[in-house]
C-alpha cells in the first residue's frame, strides 16, 4: 500500500491542505492512512490488492509497473490536488533458506522482493517526486517528503532472509542519495527500518503461532513487547513535522537485534 497525502506548508498533519498517498501492499495497514486522515491530511491510498479497511480515496497499481503507478497518480491528481508527502511500506517476504533441507527460497522469489520492495520503492519516488516539483514551496524552500519502509532485517539479517534482506537493504542504500539529489527541489526523503511490529505481516492477522514467532517476539528488549502499529503512525508523523529529518534510515525497534537464527526454524 502507499499513501499519498497532501501535507500543509507548516509541516503539521492538523493543517488543512496536506495531501498524503499511501502504499499498502500490507494486508490490514489501512490503519496509517485513517490515522493520517484524522490527523488533518488529505489522503490516498494505493494498493494492488484492494482497499482493505481503507473507505477513502484509492486507486489499484502494482508499485513495480511504472504504467500502473502513473495511470493511479493521474486518477488521484483532480481530486486531491498537489502531493506533498510519500509513505510506502509495500513489500513482499522472500525468505527462506536457499540451500539444502526445507530451502523454499528460489530465483524467481528472490527477483519479485526486489521488484516489489526495492524496484517498487524507487519508481514510487521517482513519480511522487516528479509530482512535487509542481507544489509551491513554503517558506524554507519544502515542497515534500517522502517516506520509505524498510527492515532491521536489511541491517542484520538472520539466516533465511536472504532475498527479504537484499531487497529492503536496497530501499537504505538509496534514500541518502535520493535527499542529495532531491535537496535541490526542496524534498526530504527518509527511511523507517521497524523492527518487530504486530501488524498482519508479521503475525498473519493473528493466527501465526509457533517457535519462530514467539521466538522474535522474545528478543525485543524494552518494552518488552513488539511494537504498536500507533507507535509507527508517530514517527511517522514526526518525520513530517520535523525538517532537519533527511537522508536517513531510522531503526525502531526497542533495542532489537536480529540473531543469526538457526535452520530448525524453517523446517518442519
Amino acid at each position: 500500500m502507499a499513501v499519498l497525502a497532501r501535507v500543509s506548508m507548516t509541516r503539521t498533519l492538523a493543517q488543512p491542505g496536506s495531501v498524503i498517498l499511501f502504499v499498502i501492499s500490507l494486508p490490514g495497514i489501512s490503519w496509517l492512512g485513517i490515522a493520517l486522515r484524522d490527523a488533518g491530511a488529505t489522503v490516498g491510498v494505493l494498493d494492488i490488492a484492494g482497499p482493505g479497511g481503507w473507505d477513502g480515496l484509492f486507486e489499484t497499481a502494482d508499485v513495480s509497473d511504472e504504467r500502473q503507478v502513473r495511470a493511479a497518480l493521474a486518477s488521484f491528481k483532480p481530486k486531491m490536488g498537489p502531493l506533498r508527502g510519500l509513505v510506502n511500506p509495500a513489500g513482499r517476504s522472500g525468505s527462506g533458506l536457499c540451500i539444502g533441507e526445507g530451502a523454499t527460497l528460489d530465483i524467481e522469489t528472490f527477483r519479485k522482493a526486489l521488484e516489489v520492495n526495492t524496484l517498487g520503492s524507487f519508481i514510487m519516488c521517482k513519480l511522487v517526486a516528479e509530482e512535487m516539483l509542481t507544489c509551491k514551496p513554503d517558506d524554507e524552500g519544502e515542497r515534500g517528503v517522502l517516506i520509505n519502509v524498510s527492515s532491521i532485517v536489511a541491517l542484520e539479517g538472520q539466516m533465511g532472509t536472504a532475498g527479504y534482506a537484499a531487497s529492503k537493504g536496497g530501499i537504505n542504500a538509496m534514500t541518502l542519495p535520493l535527499a542529495r539529489e532531491f535537496a535541490r527541489f526542496g524534498i526530504r526523503v527518509m527511511t523507517i527500518a521497524p523492527g518487530i511490529f504486530e501488524t498482519p505481516m508479521f503475525n498473519r492477522g493473528g493466527k501465526a503461532r509457533g517457535n519462530m514467532v514467539e521466538w522474535l517476539r522474545a528478543q525485543v528488549q524494552f518494552p518488552a513487547r513488539p511494537g504498536d502499529p500507533r507507535e509507527f503512525g508517530a514517527m511517522v508523523r514526526h518525520i513530517f513535522e520535523n525538517p532537519m529529518l533527511n537522508g536517513d534510515v531510522l531503526r525502531l525497534d526497542g533495542a532489537y537485534r536480529v540473531p543469526p537464527g538457526n535452520p530448525s526454524m524453517w523446517l518442519g
